[in-house]
């Protein structure tokens, strides 16, 4: 069973008929894109996870994830829990993983990086608190994924509209302020996978924003290798390690966000027990050939797993999210001439004359470039100045 209906799971749905399985996909959308791949569905709340555990009961599953799809994963792991499946790890680690203001409590309580944090759930106590603050901020929903309500504040003037921002978008009206940490280079936001615990596959790459964008917050392209030092990433990854041990957690694919500070330290700022959206177990594939989906769809009905090793860039990669600068009806994109890039896929999910949005999350993407370069320079110079290279034109 797969919680949610996104098109991030079709090459998940896809995995699994290879495999031979029957997949049934869960939520309370009918009309997603991925029930018309699955061999089932189920309408369901798919936060509500008793009524979770009782549509997989009836069907008698023999496993159960949340890929991509954030929601779902609390309600995927009790559900394994309850039905004694293969797990992701311990349901309370997973609840702390989901949670910001737990993840962000338990990491100062075991040493590592982190940044001040609050939460809130009464925006009265914000308006308290308002010049106590050092700025800027960052102000966002404990339990949401995608950027959606997202906000940096600079002073406390603002505090209070971007706290009401984030409660509207939190599932249990409680948010998180936090201090913004300004980071050198990019930051990195990719997938890892360990199996027993053990990381087995670990990468990390440069995270780019449109500050043109509705929500420039909202992650614009990824490349491939990341910007950080080597001696960056082995930390990281040790970090990474270390904490996965902590909370006991199994086989599993995370989608793990990473920064360095202008101060010099590593920060995890979020590690999530799914795979991440905007396709990036797809771009790993392309990067370096690993396949980390296949593996977890064995996983976790309790096939055996086939190996995963960590291997290097297969040169230098990169992917545009493609979204709209304004609301409109999509016309077509252009890429201009003398691009330098190689396109190795467009993934283009709307038609000319389609309603779009301007973009506020990763809701509003309107489809994918898959691009590969022969140079670094060449990969930085087109994807720092895209919107001279490729076009979105909206009427």
């Amino acid at each position: 069973m797969l919680l949610g209906g996104i098109r991030y799971l079709l090459p998940v749905i896809k995995a699994a008929h290879e495999q031979g399985y029957y997949v049934i996909t869960a939520d309370y959308l009918p009309g997603n894109i991925a029930h018309k791949y699955s061999d089932e569905y189920v309408n369901v709340s798919i936060i509500d996870k008793e009524a979770v555990l009782k549509a997989a009961q009836e069907k008698h599953i023999d496993g159960i994830m949340s890929f991509g799809v954030d929601p779902g994963v609390v309600s995927a792991a009790y559900v394994q829990a309850k039905m004694g499946l293969p797990a992701f790890g311990p349901y309370e680690s997973v609840c702390i993983l989901q949670n910001k203001d737990r993840f962000r409590a338990f990491l100062a309580e075991n040493g590592f990086n982190v940044p001040k944090a609050r939460s809130y759930s009464d925006l009265a106590e914000v308006t308290k608190d308002a010049k106590e603050f050092e700025y800027p901020v960052i102000v966002k929903p404990t339990d949401s994924a995608g950027s959606k309500g997202v906000s940096r504040v600079d002073g406390p003037e603002a505090l209070l509209a971007a706290a009401g921002y984030a409660m509207d978008k939190s599932l249990s009206g409680k948010i998180i302020i936090e201090d913004f940490i300004e980071k050198q280079g990019c930051s990195s936001d990719t997938d890892s996978y360990s199996e027993n615990g053990n990381l087995k596959f670990v990468s990390f790459n440069a995270q780019h924003f449109d500050l043109k964008a509705a929500n420039p917050y909202t992650p614009a392209a990824y490349s491939w290798p990341s910007t950080f030092t080597a001696e960056q990433e082995n930390y990281l990854t040790s970090e990474i390690q270390r904490l996965i041990g902590l909370l006991q957690m199994k086989t599993n694919i995370y989608n793990i966000e990473t920064r360095i500070g202008t101060n010099g330290k590593p920060y995890i700022m979020e590690l999530t027990p799914r795979g991440g959206g905007n396709r990036l177990c797809e771009m790993l594939r392309f990067a370096t050939g690993t396949d980390l989906i296949t593996p977890m769809t064995r996983y976790i009905v309790g096939d055996s797993v086939p190996a995963v090793e960590q291997k290097p860039y297969l040169g230098h990669w990169a992917e545009v999210i493609l979204h709209a600068e304004k609301d409109g009806r999509f016309e077509g994109i252009e890429i201009a001439a003398g691009f330098k890039g190689e396109v190795v896929e467009e993934d283009l999910w709307v038609e000319k004359g389609e309603e779009v949005h301007s973009f506020m999350g990763a809701n509003d993407a309107i489809g994918t470039l898959v691009l590969k370069f022969d140079t670094k320079n060449e990969m930085t110079d087109t994807i720092e100045n895209i919107h001279s290279w490729v076009g979105i034109k909206v009427k």
